[in-house]
């Protein structure tokens, strides 16, 4: 260690697994953790972990509470004298429970070290060990969040959040942020497209974390380090079309909609690739995905990098390993391995590090660590750096649109939150200076009303709205040809129109139309594309599945009340008499606009339907 320069630890662990099964697992992970502080030997060290007590934490807290203990009084930390811990175990809390837990462990030969109060918006001196369990909602130390359930609308029921602590170490201040995002439900869906809806998902939960930093004008912005399991995952769609380039497809399915697998035969029909919901096998599966190739389909996180740095992973995936101390090494036939624990900072926060000699890499590589490996960066703080604000240059960033950047000043994290449209509110659009976006055009439909009497389409587009044109600005001349509907503007003289009153109905400003049957406008005629499998739930906001909205107009009950005129006595009536199935031009515009629509979409299932029964054979089970 420099005496000018402090070694920090940052290290990541989904401890899932480990409490699933902790006779088996528990003991060899607390001694690979220990090996590597032994190790490094950093004078702070911050532990982020996510799904702390399993899945069944009511089965597991008792285990939870003995494994801290035993981190507590190792050997290895005899000389760590200030403890933080938090841990969130209110699981019975729907609303607020995470399952995060952080650590932090100080040694003796830190001279100054303070926490921030979230509350008071006040430092804190940290002295002795504080260890917060069960409901930490009062905890004023720590900043906690669960994100929104329609952030992923598939979960039922979610614990993916982040974790917050503040910390000024020797003068120099960082927040230190653990984050679990939402995970990929369904091979098949992910292998659809890229980015798929759950790449897409985790991203917007991402940027909803970091604008809400951004926007803490109370306790005011800092440097982060952000380190969790991301759950990020290759390029799932790629890495297929990589693995099946001289394959061919075989659909295999039976009664079960989770049993669907796409399996990927060479010439002489052997299984090479067999991807599922849950399935993800390759017939050399345990040296295939440890290769240089799979790097370049770690995409996810390529629209954050100017905003969030990550040094360059020399390590292989992460997750999904097998849970069997027998097999270390070996990944399970589950998931495509990715790099799903990530140690990332704000360009603020690189500033911190006083050198590139850094150490970023996996913890029991060799070792069961349950199906997630931990990840560590090891590297040294500067101290006395204060509060670092802003790291940009302007004159760097308009040379290299590639350097990184403070979200304030960031133009593509401006394009992520406009183009994404991740939050309700958006207050870096004034960021890009982008002028308004155009109006989308009308859909090519046209009104076509006869007048019988001299055999003229007469022109209609005064009487309903279209986006940027003034009908009452527009010039009108008579007998002239209207630019938009192409018939012919005609004014027809009032004793013109009473002789026409028979068989039709009078509209809005004595406009007459011939009778429309209106029963192809008021019937809906549902999809014919039947249940299909869909990576959100059928009841969700953001469901992929059609759903017919009953609140719209075509839906309701209308009756146009239409006034009867006399032949003989060349008067209108008192009395109104309503005429079933009539519409005024601006439903009629309306209603063939969302007739059009609905064709377009039934058009495009079918496409989807095409394309999908093209790629591969059935083969029923």
């Amino acid at each position: 260690m420099s005496s000018e320069t402090l070694p920090i630890l940052l290290i990541t662990a989904n401890v899932g697994s480990v409490f699933e099964d902790p006779a088996k697992l528990l003991k060899t992970w607390v001694q690979e953790f220990m090996d590597v502080i032994k190790k490094l030997e950093p004078v702070f060290l911050a532990v982020h972990m996510q799904e702390v007590g399993g899945k069944t934490y009511e089965k597991s807290m008792e285990y939870v509470q003995e494994f801290i203990k035993i981190l507590c009084e190792a050997s290895e930390l005899a000389n760590y004298d200030r403890i933080r811990i938090y841990l969130d175990e209110d699981y019975q809390s729907a609303e607020h429970f995470t399952a995060l837990g952080n650590l932090y462990f100080a040694r003796n030969s830190i001279k100054s070290l303070k926490i921030w109060n979230f509350l008071i918006h006040e430092w804190e001196d940290v002295v002795g060990k504080s260890i917060h369990t069960g409901s930490i909602e009062s905890i004023p130390t720590k900043e906690k969040a669960k994100f929104p359930q329609n952030f992923f609308p598939e979960c039922k029921w979610s614990r993916k959040g982040f974790l917050r602590t503040r910390w000024d170490i020797e003068g120099s201040v960082m927040d230190f942020v653990n984050i679990h995002l939402f995970h990929d439900a369904s091979n098949l869906a992910a292998c659809e497209e890229f980015p798929s809806v759950y790449c897409k998902s985790r991203r917007r939960a991402l940027v909803h974390t970091l604008e809400r930093f951004e926007k803490d004008t109370a306790n005011s912005r800092a440097p982060y380090f952000v380190f969790g399991d991301f759950n990020f995952r290759c390029d799932t769609e790629g890495v297929v079309k990589k693995l099946t380039e001289a394959l061919t497809a075989h659909r295999v399915a039976n009664k079960s909609a989770d049993s669907v697998k796409v399996q990927y035969r060479d010439s002489e029909g052997q299984n090479v690739l067999t991807v599922g919901k849950k399935e993800f096998t390759h017939a050399d599966h345990q040296t295939q995905f440890k290769g240089e190739w799979l790097r370049k389909f770690d995409r996810e996180l390529d629209p954050l990098r100017e905003i969030l740095f990550e040094y360059p992973i020399a390590f292989p995936p992460s997750y999904p390993f097998e849970e069997d101390p027998e097999m270390p090494q070996n990944y399970m036939n589950s998931r495509c391995p990715g790099w799903c624990d990530r140690i990332l900072m704000s360009p603020a926060a690189k500033q911190l590090i006083a050198s590139e000699e850094i150490k970023y890499s996996l913890i029991g590589e060799d070792s069961c660590m349950g199906d997630h490996k931990p990840v560590y960066l090891q590297f040294e703080l500067k101290p006395n750096q204060g509060t670092i604000r802003c790291s940009c240059s302007p004159h760097v960033l308009m040379k290299n649109s590639s350097s990184l950047s403070c979200l304030s000043c960031s133009r593509r994290f401006a394009q992520i939150l406009v183009e994404w449209q991740k939050l309700d509110n958006v207050p870096y659009r004034v960021l890009l200076k982008k002028q308004p976006e155009p109006i989308a055009p009308p859909l090519n439909i046209q009104i076509n009303v006869t007048d019988t009497e001299n055999n003229l389409n007469v022109c209609m587009c005064a009487f309903y709205e279209v986006p940027g044109v003034d009908p009452n600005t527009a010039e009108r001349q008579e007998n002239s040809i209207c630019p938009r509907c192409r018939n012919i503007i005609s004014q027809q003289p009032m004793e013109h129109r009473r002789a026409l009153i028979s068989q039709r109905l009078t509209l809005a400003n004595d406009v007459i139309v011939n009778r429309i049957d209106t029963q192809l406008l008021n019937t809906y005629s549902s999809t014919s594309m039947g249940a299909r499998p869909d990576p959100y739930t059928p009841e969700s906001a953001e469901s992929r599945s059609p759903v017919i909205d009953r609140s719209a107009p075509e839906y309701e009950t209308e009756e146009v009340a239409v006034k009867a005129r006399g032949r003989s006595e060349g008067v209108l009536s008192d009395q109104g008499s309503v005429a079933s199935g009539g519409v005024n031009p601006n439903q009629l515009k309306s209603r063939l606009e969302r007739l059009q629509q609905k064709s377009r979409n039934d058009d495009n299932c079918d496409n989807f339907l095409q394309r999908q029964n093209s790629c591969c054979s059935c083969i029923i089970t």
